[in-house]
């Protein structure tokens, strides 16, 4: 990891700056694949299959999922149903009773939440599938009341993450991945229904995709990229507890940043010399050796040049491992994590908040998803005569102000039928 002082920076934007790729022929691949599945359906669906997974498939569908409970080793199980429990605690609290007031006497106003009809679920495969995922979006669909929750992986889907389906609720699962998958749910195939709403992450090419459905009018939950970490530490920090809270962020990708931002040089060096030691023997070094190159230190003389730069970055994950930490000047991040025990893992599979979080700087405008992430919020009024009277003039007023001469007219209508 490169080592950066703070103040001889010329530029700090050139460290806010995520590593990034050639978007534009991205994209190109992308539109072609969007184009093709839009027209053909399942037939684009089982050609890419085969071309990108090398997967020929008898079925999109899923059919009988739940016989792959039993090929699930008992620990993996009962881990999940812990982490499915706290989840589901943490995202019943966030449900919130119907919004009512009488904003002057005669014209009540509410609020109140409706679900998102029909949502598609995205689970990466790759080289780590993600039955996590599968726990903490499809656990807020279920909540929020969705009527339609499908999901998507590439083939073959992983035991695990069939299981986690079982446990959140899913019951309509497809062996497609990729950009393709973001088609089908957009566009619909004769195979895979059409959604409302897509959630989840992915590599260069699902983002891509879902960026574009977002542009023809199909929600999704964020614009996210690789995931990425932010630590701040101070003196008084585990070193070895740093270096593996930056080595499990980095082993997720070789897109992945870890960022370290560090009040004392000693303790940095000490940490990046735990961090040699702890990769040498990971499974999946090589690609934490390749996020390493995408990241890098910082040092920086105190805990609020620390805080400021997180701002700025806007990490997904924040780790505050020193000895006081102030959450009060924290204005942007996905989640949070206090105090050296709070591991970023505890918080990815079973604290309870939620994993699925915005990236790339994006958590200076958007938050990770929750159960309101599966809702609408849908407004209403109504007005009694005595309301007419009360704020008929001022809309009137309003009205004639604008130039709208049938917005007048429909409230002076009401206001001379009251006087008779």
């Amino acid at each position: 990891m490169k080592k950066y002082y703070l103040n001889n920076l010329e530029n700090i934007d050139d460290l806010l700056r995520r590593p990034g790729s050639d978007a534009s022929s991205v994209m190109l691949v992308v539109q072609e694949i969007m184009v093709n599945v839009r027209e053909n359906g399942d037939d684009a669906l089982q050609e890419y299959s085969m071309k990108f997974d090398g997967v020929e498939i008898d079925s999109l569908k899923v059919a009988d999922f739940e016989t792959a409970w039993d090929r699930v080793d008992e620990r993996v199980k009962n881990a999940m149903m812990l982490a499915a429990d706290n989840i589901k605690k943490f995202h019943a609290a966030q449900i919130t009773p119907p919004l009512e007031i009488e904003t002057m006497p005669g014209v009540k106003c509410s609020r109140v939440s409706r679900p998102i009809e029909r949502v598609g679920l995205y689970i990466p495969g790759g080289t780590a599938p993600l039955p996590s995922t599968v726990l903490m979006l499809a656990i807020p669909a279920v909540l929020a009341g969705c009527e339609e929750i499908i999901l998507c992986s590439p083939p073959f889907i992983a035991d695990e993450i069939l299981c986690a389906a079982k446990i959140a609720g899913v019951n309509k699962i497809y062996q497609i991945g990729g950009a393709q998958a973001i088609a089908a749910m957009a566009y619909g195939t004769e195979s895979i229904p059409k959604v409302d709403k897509i959630f989840g992450p992915g590599n260069q090419y699902v983002t891509a995709a879902k960026m574009l459905v977002q542009a023809e009018g199909v929600a999704i939950d964020m614009p996210a990229g690789p995931s990425e970490v932010l630590i701040i530490a101070d003196r008084e920090a585990r070193a070895d507890f740093v270096a593996s809270d930056l080595l499990s962020q980095a082993e997720h990708g070789p897109d992945s940043q870890v960022v370290l931002v560090c009040t004392d040089e000693a303790k940095a060096d000490e940490v990046l010399e735990e961090m040699d030691a702890q990769l040498a023997v990971l499974p999946r070094k090589d690609i934490a050796a390749e996020a390493l190159n995408n990241s890098f230190v910082l040092i920086v003389d105190n805990l609020d040049q620390a805080m400021e730069f997180s701002n700025q970055y806007a990490p997904e994950h924040l780790i505050l491992n020193v000895e006081n930490p102030d959450t009060d000047s924290i204005k942007n991040a996905g989640s949070v994590f206090l105090g050296q025990y709070s591991c970023e893992s505890a918080g990815d599979y079973a604290s309870g908040t939620n994993h699925t979080l915005p990236t790339y700087g994006y958590a200076k405008s958007y938050s990770g998803v929750s159960v309101d992430s599966f809702v609408k919020k849908i407004t209403f009024q109504e007005l009694t005569k005595e309301g007419v009277k009360n704020i008929g003039p001022a809309v009137e007023i309003l009205a004639e102000c604008e130039g709208l001469q049938a917005h007048k007219n429909a409230m002076t209508l009401r206001l001379n039928q009251i006087k008779l």
